[in-house]
């Protein structure tokens, strides 16, 4: 819809709405999606959790790791695996996690905005008194709390079966990598908001924020390993999540940080975007 029949601010003057309206809507739209994903990252967490002791406390770990290539250690993060910390950097929080959490994130994202108004959902909402600055931090904000929550579900079903299983791994270790994790989920989930928000494009916007994770991946893996491409991991969102071991090291404030801002910068950039464009609604 051009900008004629629908103000270019949406409803910016007579912005009536309840605050939180939309983030209420959202939520309750998304429940049994945010129920079915916590029980499914719950579920494969404790299975990769409870594999640990079952593999002599990583000792069957460490001779299957010396069989492999040493550059393909390196890129799957098996450095460490010996140890409760390393294997869990390199399987929960190292793959699975990141994969099933960014999956979530950019399928959202890019519905969040674009696929709302390719599929009409847009124009009923901007028809009542609510500003497009509303509409999109209230549906960002309800990504934000959903990958939180996933975040907080991978951070939880860790913790208690370090415990029950007697693991020897700090919970602040746990904690930065499930804050890493979920900054990760955030910076790309909102890259796929801001560019739905900007082209109104669902694929666009999910097919940008899935080549970033994947070039994200790729440039951490090989940017160690291939001589003059060492620059590649210190531009990488991966390198930033899991370049300083945080399930051993602890919390990396330069590379969390770097996360966060790429969230709030992606976020201010398709807001702007967002509020000057022309809706096809």
């Amino acid at each position: 819809m051009a900008a004629d029949t629908l103000p270019r601010t949406g409803a910016d003057a007579t912005d009536t709405a309840p605050p939180l309206a939309v983030l209420r809507g959202v939520l309750r739209d998304r429940r049994r999606s945010l129920l079915l994903w916590s029980v499914a990252l719950a579920a494969i967490t404790a299975v990769y959790v409870s594999f640990y002791p079952a593999m002599g406390e990583g000792a069957d770990l460490d001779v299957f790791v010396e069989n492999l290539p040493e550059g393909l250690v390196s890129a799957l993060g098996y450095d460490q695996i010996g140890t409760s910390g390393g294997y869990l950097g390199s399987t929960v929080f190292g793959i699975l996690g990141p994969a099933l959490l960014l999956v979530f994130a950019i399928g959202w994202g890019a519905r969040t905005l674009a696929g709302a108004e390719e599929d009409g959902t847009l124009e009923l909402e901007l028809t009542s008194p609510v500003s497009r600055t509303q509409v999109y931090l209230e549906r960002l904000a309800a990504l934000w709390l959903g990958v939180l929550l996933l975040a907080a579900v991978v951070f939880a079903t860790t913790v208690g079966l370090i415990a029950v299983l007697d693991m020897e791994l700090a919970t602040v270790n746990v904690l930065a990598g499930s804050v890493g994790l979920l900054l990760l989920g955030l910076a790309l989930g909102t890259l796929a908001v801001a560019v739905g928000a900007a082209t109104g494009r669902r694929g666009i916007a999910l097919g940008t924020a899935a080549g970033v994770a994947v070039l994200a991946f790729v440039a951490d893996a090989i940017g160690p390993m291939v001589d003059g491409l060492g620059w590649l991991t210190a531009v990488s969102p991966w390198s930033w999540y899991l370049g300083e071991d945080p399930l051993v090291e602890g919390f990396d404030g330069v590379g969390l940080s770097l996360l966060a801002a790429l969230a709030v910068v992606a976020a201010l950039a398709g807001l702007v975007r967002y509020r000057h464009r022309d809706l096809g609604v």
